[in-house]
C-alpha cells in the first residue's frame, strides 16, 4: 500500500451510485476517522445505509440523488446555493488546530509559490487560498498530486488520517489550517455539514443525525479505540484527536466562522459574490 492510501474498516468502503434500497435511506459519510462520532450507532439502524467515501466525492453522490443526505464540504454547500440545505446541527469543525488539515513546506509559508493539494479535499483547498491571500497577499499556484509523490513539491496540503498515520517527510515547516484560521479570525472553522437536496423529504433523518452525534461525543473514547487502530492510529492519538482537536456541533460561533469563510471566499473570487439561499 503506498503511503497516503486511506485505510478502511470492514464497513467503510468506496461507494457506488446505485438506486435507493426500498424504504432505507442512504447517507454519504466521510471515510476518515473524523466522521465516526457523527454516525455512532447508525451502522445497525435498520432504516439506514451508510456509504463511505472521501470528502471530495460525496457532493456528486448528493447531486446525482444516489444518497438522501451527505456530509459535504462546506465550499460545495456554498456553491450549490439553493439546491441544497443543511439537515442537522452536526458538523465536522475545529476551534483551533485540526491535526489532520496541514500544509507541509520546504520554505516558510510566506515564500511558498506552488502548493500541491490533496485531491480528497475541496474545503481545505479553498481555505488555503483564503488564508494565503489574507495573511500573505497572494495565492500560490495550485496543483493536484498524489500524496506519496512529494519529491518535487515545494509545499503540499494533506487532509485526513494519512496526515497522522503517514505524515510527510523532508518538509521543514508545517501549517495547520484550522490553527491558522483561528489565529486570523478568532473563530472556529467548519469543514463539513450534513446536507440534503432542497425540497427532498428526509423525514426524521436530521434528528437521527443529531442524536448520533450526541452519542458519538459521549462515547468518543470507545469510538477512538474501535475505529482508530484499523486506520493506523494509536488509541491514545485517536482519542486526543476526537476529544481535543475536533468539534461536532454547529454552534452560533461556528456559524459565524462559516459565514466569514463564505465572505472571504467570495472576496477572493473562490465563490461567486452572492451565495444567498444557503442556510448558515
Amino acid at each position: 500500500m503506498p503511503p497516503g492510501t486511506p485505510r478502511t474498516n470492514r464497513r467503510d468502503r468506496t461507494v457506488d451510485t446505485g438506486a435507493h434500497q426500498g424504504d432505507r435511506r442512504r447517507i454519504g459519510v466521510v471515510s476518515f476517522l473524523n466522521s465516526r462520532p457523527l454516525v455512532e450507532g447508525l451502522d445497525e439502524h435498520p432504516g439506514l445505509e451508510l456509504l463511505f467515501d472521501v470528502p471530495a466525492r460525496l457532493p456528486a453522490l448528493l447531486e446525482q440523488q444516489a444518497v438522501d443526505a451527505a456530509l459535504v464540504p462546506v465550499i460545495d454547500l456554498a456553491r450549490a446555493g439553493s439546491r441544497w440545505s443543511i439537515v442537522s446541527d452536526a458538523c465536522i469543525g475545529s476551534d483551533g488546530e485540526t491535526w489532520t488539515v496541514r500544509v507541509f513546506s520546504r520554505v516558510p509559508a510566506e515564500r511558498i509559490t506552488r502548493l500541491h493539494v490533496d485531491g480528497d479535499s475541496h474545503t481545505s483547498v479553498a481555505l488555503a487560498r483564503v488564508l494565503w491571500q489574507e495573511r500573505h497577499g497572494r495565492t500560490p499556484e495550485i496543483h493536484r498530486f498524489q500524496p506519496w509523490e512529494t519529491d518535487d513539491c515545494e509545499a503540499i496540503l494533506l487532509i485526513g488520517d494519512k496526515v497522522v498515520t503517514h505524515g510527510a517527510a523532508g518538509f521543514a515547516h508545517e501549517i495547520d489550517l484550522g490553527g491558522a484560521w483561528k489565529e486570523l479570525t478568532g473563530l472556529p472553522f467548519v469543514f463539513a455539514v450534513w446536507a440534503r437536496r432542497a425540497g427532498h423529504d428526509v423525514g426524521e433523518l436530521g434528528a437521527l443525525l443529531s442524536a448520533a452525534r450526541d452519542r458519538g461525543v459521549r462515547r468518543a473514547a470507545g469510538v477512538a479505540a474501535r475505529y482508530g487502530p484499523p486506520r493506523g492510529w494509536s488509541v491514545a492519538a485517536a482519542e486526543r484527536y476526537l476529544t481535543r482537536h475536533l468539534s461536532f456541533t454547529l454552534t452560533p460561533r461556528h456559524q459565524q466562522g462559516l459565514s466569514l469563510f463564505r465572505e472571504l471566499a467570495a472576496k477572493w473570487q473562490i465563490l461567486p459574490p452572492a451565495t444567498e439561499g444557503v442556510p448558515a
